[in-house]
């Protein structure tokens, strides 16, 4: 926590101003890191005319895990658990971006079945985390009932991901190379099952709020940002496109066959909270119709693989283990983390569920990464969160927070 003598050297930068010649009395708020409203372990010393917030300080985060030079010191498999902790309202995005930055470094070839596979995990990662940010932002006008409407889809994908690989929140999924197993027949069940029952629910929270008159006086035109302003602070995902820039990796750089689905880029106006909730819910209508392309994709191939031929990466089946001195080796090695990847610097990006996730990697062919960056969408866009809530109410400022969608996890290096 910071002490009371800096909280008080810091406020004393902040603006005063003078009325009718008398110095004006102003509020100090310490909004965080504890206040339940800031969704995060992150705070912001709000100076405050009545309800009216004159200017702000923000600080980061008190996570401080120094999760890139933690992968700096592991093989290159162990580091999937770390981008767990990142955004961990959609981890398996997270999972899939760094196993294709290896791919890429490593030259490895994916199998289109494989890709499919990870567009339905991806695309459901992203209705769950979408889910999160628009319930809660009704929760925060004061309905708290689609926030428990979706909340039990959101716990129908959690039980997708652990049919997919034993896990729910931090998931860990996939591999190097593919997946570690094979959609099982239950597991096909159950997306299906989702794909089915999922629209009208969200039919049913949309109606609960999209043209409820409440909502819309909370949402519009309250934390809004222009385009230009928005490039500036490098916003991407659903904050970019709120402004009506229709910019989205999964178009402007296909990665694992999304290519091959017709999807819409939705985009808002005028870049304010309504615009940001309305987008999100459109991204889940279109996530909805991509996971139902690629099941039909998947359902036609009749080579049932879920990883491509890569032993150096991908340990062997526990028969082959036990029976087969090579597999044996392979397997020694891939958990030892003796596993080297040729020498090289990559740069691959991924639509995150809040914007464009990034993993800036240099190998030096050892073991382990030489340098690794993550480029977290949420630590560039919440740069710009004092500029939007200035001059606004301390209530829309606790609405424009939800409506960007700041994952703590993703605030601290």
């Amino acid at each position: 926590m910071i002490e009371e003598k800096q909280i008080k050297k810091t406020t004393e930068s902040l603006p005063f101003g003078e009325v009718g010649g008398a110095s004006k009395d102003y509020t100090t708020l310490n909004l965080g890191p504890t206040h339940p409203a800031t969704h995060g372990i992150f705070q912001n010393i709000v100076k405050m005319d009545g309800e009216i917030i004159v200017d702000a300080v923000p600080t980061i985060g008190y996570i401080h895990r120094a999760f890139e030079k933690i992968a700096e010191r592991r093989p290159y498999y162990q580091i999937t658990p770390l981008t767990d902790r990142m955004n961990y309202c959609s981890s398996p995005i997270n999972n899939m971006g760094w196993h294709m930055t290896v791919e890429k470094l490593a030259g490895i070839e994916i199998p289109k079945r494989v890709q499919y596979m990870r567009v339905v995990i991806m695309e459901l990662a992203r209705i769950a985390d979408h889910i999160v940010c628009n319930s809660v932002i009704g929760v925060d006008t004061g309905a708290l009932s689609g926030f428990l409407y979706v909340f039990q889809q959101r716990e129908h994908i959690y039980e997708i991901y652990e049919e997919i690989c034993g896990a729910r929140l931090t998931t860990n999924v996939g591999r190097i190379g593919g997946l570690e197993r094979d959609f099982s027949p239950k597991c096909i069940d159950k997306i299906e099952y989702f794909l089915k029952t999922f629209p009208a629910v969200l039919k049913e929270f949309e109606s609960l709020l999209m043209r409820n008159r409440i909502f819309m006086d909370r949402t519009i035109s309250v934390g809004a940002i222009t385009a230009e302003r928005a490039l500036n602070y490098g916003f991407t995902g659903p904050n970019l496109r709120a402004t009506g820039v229709d910019y989205d990796v999964r178009v402007m750089n296909p990665y694992s066959g999304y290519q091959d689905f017709d999807f819409v880029v939705p985009v808002g106006t005028s870049g304010d909270t309504y615009d940001r909730f309305m987008v999100r819910e459109q991204e889940m209508w279109e996530s909805l119709s991509i996971i139902r392309q690629a099941m039909d994709k998947i359902k036609q191939m009749p080579e049932k693989v879920f990883h491509a031929d890569v032993p150096e990466f991908y340990l062997p089946p526990k028969e082959e283990v036990y029976n087969n001195m090579e597999a044996l080796i392979y397997h020694f090695k891939i958990v030892m983390g003796e596993v080297e990847v040729p020498k090289g610097e990559v740069y691959h990006s991924v639509e995150g569920g809040n914007g464009e996730l990034g993993f800036y990697l240099v190998s030096d062919g050892g073991r382990t990464p030489y340098r690794l960056h993550f480029r977290r969408p949420c630590f560039i866009y919440y740069q710009a969160y004092t500029e939007m809530i200035k001059g606004a109410m301390l209530s829309d400022a606790i609405l424009t927070l939800s409506s960007l969608n700041v994952i703590a996890g993703e605030l601290d290096a």
